[in-house]
């Protein structure tokens, strides 16, 4: 993607801090960034943008539609690049890992309760709040973190 190409496209001028924004989007392996994870980055990198600035990007970006805001859990907004398909989003409640997919067989479910109510989708979002099952995760729940006596009576 030229960032270039679509700040002009999109009636937003060139800037320093929109080219930088837009590259940490475009190079980083978390997909959901918010103001707070940016701007760590930018201060990581010794650069000169402050955080008033960040928000005032980030919400021209979305403006436009370069990119989308979503809340997840917790109700911080967090950003990621519009490729303008449609996907869905799990979320761990204990480490907050974000991941994104897409199910056929959801979205059809999903149409055919419209249809039976009288309804059309024009557009929605699914966030699925998960406990993590990953045996790496740092903050899954674990059953030795319980009282002896509660543990006890798990078994």
């Amino acid at each position: 993607m030229s960032k270039k190409y679509h700040l002009k496209e999109n009636g937003l001028k060139i800037t320093t801090p929109r080219l930088k924004i837009l590259n940490i989007f475009e190079t980083s392996l978390v997909k959901h960034l918010s103001a707070d994870d940016i701007h760590k980055r930018i201060l990581e990198e010794k650069l000169d943008i402050s955080l008033a600035t960040i928000y005032r990007v980030l919400s021209d970006l979305e403006e436009v539609g370069i990119l989308v805001k979503q809340h997840f859990e917790g109700g911080k907004a967090v950003f990621e690049l519009n490729n303008h398909e449609h996907h869905d989003h799990i979320i761990c409640i204990n480490c907050g890992i974000v991941e994104e997919f897409f199910d056929e067989r959801i979205e059809s479910l999903q149409e055919k309760v419209a249809m039976e109510r009288g309804f059309s989708i024009k557009y929605h979002t699914l966030h699925l709040y998960v406990e993590c099952e990953r045996t790496n995760c740092p903050h899954k729940k674990r059953e030795s973190s319980l009282p002896q006596n509660r543990a006890q009576t798990l078994t």
